[in-house]
C-alpha cells in the first residue's frame, strides 16, 4: 500500500485548521500541515510492512516449552476517532520445529499496531500471522492498553482495556494457565 498525494493530504489538514478556527498562516502553524501528513506516514507505517517477510527468517532449533515475549510497548491509532491507544503486549508460542529470533515478535506486533486499528483486531491479527508463518503448535497473544479516544473525550476516563487471542495448544486448560501467569 502507498502514500498518496501529500499535497492533498496537507491542504486536508490546512482545512481541519480552519475548522477548529485557527489561521494555517499563522507563524507556529506554517509547517503543521507537512508535519502531520509526515507524522501520520510514519504511525501507518504498518500497511507497508509484509507480515510474511518479518517472520521469514527462522532458525532449525529442538523446542518443547513455550516461548514468550512480554512487555512489548506498542502504539497504534484507534480507527474510530484516529487518536492514538498505547500499551503492552505479551506473545507467546509453541514452537514445532522452528523459532524465530526475539526482534520479529516485537516487529510483528508493531506492523499490526502501526495500522488504524480496534485492540480486538490487532489482538488476532498478531496471533493469526504468527500461527500462519510460524506453523507453531499454538499461540497465545495478550494486550493491555489505554485509549487515548476513551480518556481525552466522550466519558472522559482512562481505563484499561485488556484482549486475548489463543490458539492451537493455547486452548487447553494446563496451557492457558501457564502463558497467563506470564501476564504481569
Amino acid at each position: 500500500m502507498n502514500l498518496g498525494d501529500p499535497k492533498i493530504a496537507e491542504t486536508a489538514v490546512r482545512h481541519i485548521l480552519e475548522y477548529i478556527g485557527e489561521d494555517p498562516n499563522r507563524e507556529g502553524l506554517l509547517k503543521t500541515p507537512s508535519r502531520v501528513v509526515r507524522a501520520y506516514g510514519e504511525l501507518t507505517e504498518g500497511y507497508r510492512q509484509d507480515p510474511a517477510k518479518i517472520l521469514s527468517t527462522t532458525f532449525s532449533e529442538t523446542c518443547n516449552e513455550m516461548i514468550v515475549v512480554r512487555d512489548i510497548n506498542f502504539w497504534s491509532l484507534c480507527e474510530h476517532h484516529l487518536l492514538p491507544f498505547s500499551g503492552k503486549a505479551i506473545v507467546g508460542y509453541l514452537p514445532k520445529d522452528r523459532i524465530v529470533g526475539l526482534s520479529k515478535i516485537g516487529r510483528i506486533v508493531h506492523c499490526f499496531s502501526r495500522r488504524l486499528q480496534v485492540q480486538e483486531k490487532l489482538t488476532q491479527q498478531i496471533a493469526d500471522a504468527i500461527m500462519e508463518h510460524l506453523n507453531p503448535m499454538g499461540v497465545g497473544v495478550i494486550i493491555s492498553a489505554t485509549h487515548q479516544c476513551m480518556a481525552m473525550r466522550g466519558i472522559r476516563t482512562p481505563a484499561e482495556m485488556v484482549t486475548s487471542c489463543l490458539l492451537g495448544q493455547f486452548l487447553e486448560p494446563a496451557t492457558r494457565a501457564e502463558f497467563l501467569h506470564f501476564k504481569p
